[in-house]
């Protein structure tokens, strides 16, 4: 069974490494267009996504390393594999995407103190090209993402694009019939604050997990209570509930019992960890059983890290 489940993983790997680097390459190849049509139409809207374009392409790149190097097997140097990579990529992604935002709202302001002429059919015809590859693009990664944090921090860049060409396309057609050539850099300020809210939750979902934090819809308290009721179980302490990445969560606890064969605590244990799986999809728990009278009263365990200091 745990071979066929990593085959299975291994696939699914392979088949959206695959989508990733088409999506590279079909994003890659744009850059360069959109980069000198934005210098010939002197649209910032059109150079803004540009600019956008070029780091999903370095998110593309740094999302399919990520998870080729996830399906590598754990071993003495990484106990737990390589899963945290993925939450690597996706902290380095949504930092990338909130400097970009914050680039886009200073070059903003200083069009909208001196606002140039937009070239608008440039602006109009390039952005439908480029919103055409964009949203190929982010529907080829989307599939995964929902799971997945490296996944979906890389679609957000993505989408961030769709939307730029959207509003790049919209100004363009205002632009061209009104000649109100501010709205090219309003609608960069716009796609930088879309860009900053979503790069903002997966910065702060990636911190989260780095931090080994309880998974945010886990409820400790709830869960201890449902752990009393498992037959055999008096208490549980030095509880700890963290994440590897997005879906492996780890779990290990001390739990405290009357004075049991080792069999009865076997199944002690095999009540726990069912409990575990099907309410809160843990699949690896560490637990320690103890019998009542000898266990430490505090629920979760206080790690003091000690420094010393030789003369």
């Amino acid at each position: 069974m745990h071979n066929h489940t990593h085959s299975h993983f291994g696939d699914l790997a392979n088949q959206t490494t695959k989508r990733l680097m088409l999506s590279l390459a079909l994003t890659a190849a744009f850059v360069l267009v959109e980069v000198i049509a934005g210098i010939v139409g002197n649209s910032l809207a059109l150079l803004t996504d540009a600019a956008h374009n070029f780091t999903d392409v370095i998110a593309l790149g740094l999302s399919w390393y990520a998870l080729k190097i996830a399906t590598k097997p754990a071993n003495a140097g990484k106990t737990f594999g390589y899963h945290r990579v993925g939450i690597l990529v996706a902290l380095v992604n949504s930092t990338t995407l909130i400097l970009i935002a914050v680039g886009i709202f200073y070059e903003a302001y200083h069009r909208f103190i001196a606002t140039p002429e937009v070239n608008a059919p440039i602006l109009i015809g390039v952005g439908i090209v480029a919103f055409i590859i964009n949203l190929v693009t982010a529907l080829l990664v989307h599939k995964g993402s929902e799971s997945d944090l490296n996944l979906r921090s890389t679609f957000l860049h993505l989408m961030g694009d769709v939307m730029s060409t959207l509003g790049a396309v919209i100004a363009g057609v205002i632009i061209y019939f009104t000649k109100w050539n501010w709205l090219d850099p309003l609608v960069s300020v716009l796609i930088g604050g879309f860009i900053l809210w979503n790069a903002w939750s997966i910065l702060r979902q990636s911190i989260h997990i780095l931090l080994e934090s309880t998974p945010e819809n886990i409820d400790m308290k709830e869960m201890v209570e449902k752990l009393h009721t498992v037959n055999g179980v008096r208490s549980v302490h030095d509880l700890h509930v963290w994440s590897i990445n997005e879906n492996l969560r780890m779990l290990s606890a001390h739990v405290v019992t009357d004075e049991v064969s080792l069999r009865e605590g076997i199944l002690i244990q095999n009540g726990i960890n069912e409990l575990l799986t099907h309410e809160y999809n843990i699949q690896h728990a560490t637990l320690q059983l103890e019998c009542e009278g000898c266990q430490y009263d505090g629920l979760f365990c206080s790690i003091v890290e000690h420094n010393h200091t030789h003369n």
